[in-house]
């Protein structure tokens, strides 16, 4: 139950045991549980860790546990401020990621020039995306924001991604929540799992990234106007902040299989949070949906739900009670 918090089965397991009763030692604890003391131990060694456990003030040497109430606010806050550490750490990168993008974007089309070229149509990227993916020999990194994915374009990828997933090749990819509501795209995401792939998605996605075995990444030149082609890149600095931005992003998603945790019933969902902060901005319903990949109609169904459980009568009250409530 608790996992979404960082406590595994066996830790929550000993978490209840103590607040059921901290009295005896870990083979009493153990007994009760029916746990091995080896077992027992590594769990109060997390809740420690999770300052769940703190020293006893009765019994000098024995430990008590923190009531839930507190300790488990600790817990979503201790996330929070994780969460937006890696939210930092993103918008860094994906400043990085963009600036050296723009540099090469004046790159003569077709032709490569000091490990990197630029593509343009969509014959010359799916060649060069089929000469990648058959030299692949470990893994395949992949990003794929804006929602629906085109039927044309999973047609095309499935090919390459049964191929090498067949040899072996780990492939991870993140897709953004919308792909839940698109029974086309999610289909072929539920296909890749099953075939040994992993899938995670997330609410806000940075742009389209493909990397192969860490030393070449192709990224489109401009995501707001796909025709001016993709960047495929083998430049080592290049690669590896792309490689960076990928990770971050990954950690901050959720695997396809599992719901997004609500924090509380009235706390907005991880979606919900970034449409806030993306209208706060000052975008415009039609760039937010843009941006998450969803409907313009979505956008404003959430934000009318929103504003009905923060009790606004208007955009601006609501955008003041959810800075109020710490929401932004």
């Amino acid at each position: 139950m608790l996992e979404a918090l960082g406590l595994g089965a066996d830790v929550e397991a000993v978490y209840r045991g103590m607040l059921a009763d901290a009295s005896g030692g870990v083979a009493e604890l153990g007994a009760r549980l029916g746990m091995p003391e080896a077992r027992v131990r590594e769990g109060l060694d997390r809740l420690v860790d999770l300052d769940l456990l703190r020293p006893s003030r009765d019994s000098p040497g024995a430990l008590r546990a923190v009531s839930p109430e507190l300790g488990l606010e600790l817990l979503l806050r201790r996330q929070e401020e994780e969460l937006a550490r890696q939210q930092r750490d993103l918008a860094r990168s994906k400043a990085a990621a963009a600036q050296v993008v723009s540099e090469y974007a004046g790159l003569r089309p077709n032709t490569e020039t000091d490990g990197a070229e630029r593509l343009v149509g969509m014959d010359a990227i799916q060649s060069r995306l089929e000469k990648l993916a058959h030299g692949l020999v470990r893994e395949c990194l992949a990003i794929l924001p804006g929602g629906a994915l085109s039927e044309a374009s999973l047609e095309a990828s499935r090919p390459l991604d049964q191929r090498a997933l067949s040899r072996g090749i780990e492939m991870r990819s993140v897709y953004q929540d919308s792909t839940r509501n698109d029974p086309t795209t999610l289909a072929y995401a539920r296909w890749l799992t099953e075939q040994g792939a992993q899938v995670r998605t997330s609410p806000l996605l940075p742009p389209r990234l493909l990397v192969f075995d860490r030393t070449v990444a192709v990224v489109p030149i401009d995501p707001q106007n796909s025709r001016l082609g993709a960047l495929c890149t083998s430049a080592p600095g290049i690669v590896a902040s792309l490689v960076s931005l990928f990770e971050q992003t990954w950690e901050s998603a959720v695997p396809l299989g599992a719901d997004r945790p609500r924090p509380s019933d009235t706390r907005p969902t991880t979606a919900e949070l970034e449409l806030l902060k993306l209208l706060a901005s000052g975008m415009t319903d039609e760039t937010a949906a843009k941006r998450l990949g969803v409907s313009l109609r979505t956008v404003r169904r959430q934000m009318a739900a929103l504003m009905e459980r923060l009790h606004a009568t208007s955009r601006f009250e609501a955008g003041l009670k959810a800075a109020q409530q710490g929401w932004l």
